[in-house]
């Protein structure tokens, strides 16, 4: 009976050093990628072709000549006019995301070079509060758009944005809308290029405001792009959209944007837009 007498063994739980994840899966056709693959391809998936998400600075190296670009009114950041309280408050809010993502808001703005050609700026990020265009945003946006007209540039706004303007500030935030389209008026009135480049979501006030109205639309491929989403679409005219509503694709069929281009492509397509509006012109 010796064996039912021993002492009972300890269990020892021995922490495991976490690994970094090696591997993405795909959310369009469920291909698992390695980082590595999925990184050398522009975050395109490698087998369908599938965009995802990327940052703000990884637009920024994607687009421009490597060291050329320069920031512009990067310490800007957003007041709290509302006082707004919620599960957290505004303040608590910003503070979280400007943390997580380090940046000070969800736009970054300013100029630099694509394939030497001095071009002007703005791109959204959507982890910070979605992307949504509160004050700060709005007066990015605004300044950048007057430093190009002043300064006889094409312009190109990259948005993405799943929150549209910002409810923390109420009105303030729908004012920047109107805001940045007056600037983009100037703008056009000026004979100066506006390229609008929509990527995955580029929804709500956003699209009803400077990235729907570009002289030239684009959009990555299978991108979410439209004002209120398709199941808010659907509870409230209460009847079934049509397969691939409010995608890239549909808008393109549909007239809203004019180009569906593959990130791979973006920076030589872009290129090539500035240089035949600026060869069309009269001499």
């Amino acid at each position: 009976m010796t064996l039912f007498s021993r002492e009972k063994y300890t269990l020892v739980n021995v922490k495991k050093k976490s690994l970094p994840a090696l591997w993405t899966k795909c959310p369009e056709c469920s291909a698992t990628i390695y980082n590595k693959e999925l990184e050398s391809n522009l975050n395109v998936c490698v087998k369908c072709g599938w965009h995802f998400t990327i940052n703000v600075h990884q637009r920024i190296a994607l687009l421009f000549d490597e060291g050329t670009f320069q920031e512009k009114d990067p310490d800007f950041i957003s007041a709290d006019p509302l006082d707004f309280k919620g599960p957290k408050t505004y303040k608590e809010k910003i503070a979280e995301d400007q943390e997580k993502t380090n940046l000070k808001d969800a736009a970054i703005t300013g100029e630099g070079k694509i394939y030497g050609e001095r071009v002007a700026f703005a791109a959204t990020d959507s982890r910070f509060i979605m992307g949504s265009m509160g004050s700060v945003v709005g007066e990015k946006v605004s300044r950048i758009i007057e430093f190009a007209t002043k300064n006889k540039l094409a312009i190109v706004i990259v948005s993405g944005s799943g929150g549209g303007a910002r409810m923390y500030e109420g009105a303030i935030s729908l004012m920047q809308m109107a805001k940045t389209c007056a600037c983009l008026g100037r703008h056009h009135d000026a004979g100066l290029l506006h390229i609008s480049v929509l990527t995955n979501p580029t929804m709500g006030g956003i699209m009803a405001s400077f990235a729907g109205v570009g002289d030239i639309i684009m959009a990555e491929p299978k991108a979410l792009v439209g004002f209120a989403g398709p199941r808010v679409i659907e509870q409230t005219i209460r009847q079934k959209l049509p397969k691939g509503f409010q995608t890239s694709e549909f808008m393109l069929a549909h007239g809203l944007i004019d180009q569906v281009v593959d990130r791979r492509e973006m920076k030589k397509n872009i290129y090539q837009i500035i240089q035949f509006t600026k060869n069309s012109k009269p001499k």
